[in-house]
């Protein structure tokens, strides 16, 4: 299906409007014209036959009526649409003037069948209007009338509107022409400011048309854009602005992950290679596989890190919220790292309490990160505390250990992926247990929960505080 034009069938708006417009202005002016017309004829029906009346009343008989013939016809003189007839009792014809074209033999005039009564007042509601056999539109009317001698008479004053229905043609015809005129007219000229004032969006459209992959720091200029289309510009500016910047991250993410994925490969294909280029021991392949397997490990570890942030980014991901015991949950996690604590000669320490609406298994995802990470960076025989204290933004969550301080300029940058603060520790073999996605995975656990994460060090201690917003 074709797309329609916006310029069109704006434009064709417009015009449809116009001509509506000119139609109903056209029709009251119409009638209007119409209405006052027949009202003009008839007042001068009204009076001629008031005046008529009056001077057959002082004609004595029927024989003076038609001596003074003149006298009466002198009525409707110098207007050749109007008509006089008179008729005496007996409604046969005693004289008539410029009938022609209106009296009808054939067909009597309705105003016959029911004239008014000498003594009626003659008025506008008495004219009728009728057509005659030719189909002359005739309006008049038929009025009685009495001689001196008490002879009646009946007098018939009728006007043929021809002409006025010519003109009322003409006038129309003219309307017509005026309406389509000016519905062309108002269909060019909207049909060209519709399309100057679309300039600034054909220009917003072409300026989009540039931005690819490699031009996502491209903008579109808000100057001289009209202010109904300033909102799209920003939002459009807004959208560049989020594409980019996640652009930019998945391209740092993808270099990162290679890189992090090159070096357990790395270690994987060397060590073989070694373990190949001569006969070895038993024990010496049994070392080399449980190297391997080690570094599978970490590789599996690191697809499934990245697998559920994947999967955390999508709109349909699914928590399932419950009100967890903090100190419990806690406390739970303590116990499950006890021996990897002991391993590293670090002290886990379980303080405060409170409650927490949250997924249970994420939950203990973002706290078991955060304190594998800990006992990661923890000297021997310091100490790590994981606390829970309720306070008036939701509850939060400390894990804190002892340790070197974070740069505070790092100190939000730990939580991008694949991010370690030591760049050294990337092929560092002690550090393989860590993928670089511990504290990435920790926030969006947190972005998940409406709550944040956040990290603070000092001399004294670094703590990784999450906090969960009251439901």
């Amino acid at each position: 299906m074709a797309a329609r034009s916006l310029t069109t069938t704006l434009a064709l708006a417009f015009a449809g409007t116009t001509l509506m417009v000119f139609a109903l202005v056209g029709s009251v002016l119409y009638f209007a014209l119409d209405r006052e017309v027949k009202q003009q004829d008839d007042l001068d029906i009204v009076l001629i036959a008031r005046h008529t009346r009056r001077l057959a009343q002082e004609i004595a008989t029927l024989a003076d009526l038609r001596a003074h013939e003149d006298r009466l016809t002198s009525q409707v003189l110098g207007n050749l649409a109007m008509s006089m007839e008179v008729r005496g009792p007996d409604r046969k014809l005693v004289f008539e003037h410029n009938t022609a074209g209106i009296a009808d033999p054939a067909v009597p005039s309705p105003t016959l069948a029911n004239p008014l009564g000498a003594s009626q007042r003659i008025a506008e509601t008495s004219i009728v209007e009728w057509h005659n056999a030719r189909g002359v539109p005739v309006r008049g009317l038929a009025a009685d009338a009495v001689l001196g001698d008490g002879t009646p008479v009946t007098l018939v004053i009728a006007r043929n509107m021809t002409d006025r229905w010519r003109l009322l043609d003409y006038y129309r015809e003219r309307l017509y022409g005026a309406g389509l005129a000016g519905m062309l007219l108002a269909f060019l000229m909207s049909w060209m400011l519709v399309r100057e004032s679309l300039k600034p969006l054909r220009e917003m459209a072409g300026k989009a048309a540039t931005i690819t992959v490699d031009k996502l720091d491209t903008r579109i200029k808000v100057d001289n854009v009209p202010s109904e289309l300033a909102t799209l510009v920003v939002s459009l500016n807004a959208m560049l602005d989020r594409l980019h910047g996640g652009f930019q991250r998945m391209s740092q993410y993808t270099a990162d992950l290679a890189h992090d994925l090159r070096t357990p490969l790395g270690n994987l294909r060397g060590s073989t290679e070694v373990a190949l280029a001569r006969p070895r021991s038993a024990d010496e392949y049994q070392s080399l596989l449980a190297s391997n397997l080690e570094e599978c490990e970490r590789i599996s570890r690191m697809i499934e890190s990245v697998l559920f942030l994947a999967r955390a980014e999508h709109p349909q991901f699914v928590t399932t919220l419950s009100e967890l015991d903090a100190a419990k949950e806690l406390a739970r996690i303590a116990e499950y790292f006890e021996g990897v604590a002991d391993d590293a000669g670090v002290h886990l320490q379980v303080t405060g309490g409170g409650r927490v609406h949250a997924d249970a298994e994420l939950f203990r995802r973002a706290v078991s990160n955060l304190l594998a990470n800990a006992i990661r960076y923890t000297p021997r025989n310091g100490t790590i505390t994981l606390d829970a204290q309720d306070t008036p933004h939701g509850l939060r969550v400390t894990v804190a250990n002892q340790g070197a301080p974070i740069d505070p300029s790092l100190l939000e940058r730990i939580f991008d992926r694949f991010y370690r603060v030591d760049p050294s520790r990337k092929s560092d073999p002690e550090s393989t247990g860590s993928t670089g996605l511990g504290l990435a995975i920790v926030r969006t656990i947190m972005e998940l929960h409406g709550g944040s994460a956040h990290a603070e060090s000092d001399a004294q201690s670094t703590r990784f505080i999450l906090t969960f917003a009251h439901r």
